[in-house]
C-alpha cells in the first residue's frame, strides 16, 4: 500500500502524538506487538444501525397492524 502522507513525530511530554492535517476526529488505535501503531477512522456512533429500542417499538407496530390496531389515516394534502 503506497502512503499519501509520510512525516515523522515526536511524544510531547505528556505522552501525546499529533498527528497533521487528519479527515477524521476520532481513531481507533491498534498497537501491534512489534511496535506498529495502526490507526482506523471512527465515528461516535454507528451509522445506519438501528437501536434495540427502536427494532422492539416496530415489531410491537406491525403487531398492531396486523390485529387491525390502527390510528385513522393522516391527511398529507395541505403539505
Amino acid at each position: 500500500m503506497e502512503a499519501v502522507r509520510e512525516y515523522d513525530a515526536k511524544l510531547d511530554s505528556k505522552k501525546r502524538l499529533t498527528l497533521r492535517g487528519t479527515a477524521f476526529s476520532y481513531y481507533h488505535v491498534a498497537e501491534m506487538k512489534n511496535g506498529t501503531i495502526i490507526l482506523e477512522p471512527r465515528e461516535l456512533t454507528r451509522p445506519f444501525q438501528i437501536s434495540e429500542r427502536t427494532l422492539v417499538m416496530m415489531d410491537r407496530a406491525m403487531a398492531n397492524m396486523e390485529q387491525g390496531i390502527v390510528s385513522e389515516p393522516i391527511n398529507l394534502s395541505e403539505l
